[in-house]
């Protein structure tokens, strides 16, 4: 399924704090970038999700933070991406959404 106008809106709407954000559609949804860096995707499956780098992966497991898998076809067990799914305070919070994204950002 494709990332539908509003979806992308949402997440502009979401991250407006950080400043001038940039997009690219890929990955069946949408990459966010600040000053050239990935920091989160939305996907019309999976929603929006932060992304993980260095002991950042590590507070986002802490948090209890679904993080993005799938199944590979012929693969023993599901392949993880370094995304996890924000928490459901932060899609209602744009300075929490904020917040996990600028320290995403201070990991990468």
């Amino acid at each position: 399924m494709n990332i539908t106008p509003e979806e992308i809106e949402f997440a502009m709407d979401l991250f407006s704090d950080l400043g001038p954000l940039t997009t690219r559609k890929m990955m069946g949804g949408l990459c966010l970038y600040r000053d050239g860096t990935i920091f989160a995707i939305v996907h019309s499956d999976y929603g929006t999700m932060i992304k993980g780098a260095g002991t950042f992966k590590d507070e986002l497991d802490a948090m209890g933070l679904t993080r993005w898998t799938y199944q590979r076809d012929n693969a023993l067990k599901p392949t993880a991406m370094p995304y996890w799914k924000l928490p459901e305070s932060a899609l209602d919070d744009p300075e929490e959404a904020c917040d996990l994204a600028r320290r995403a950002l201070a990991h990468l």
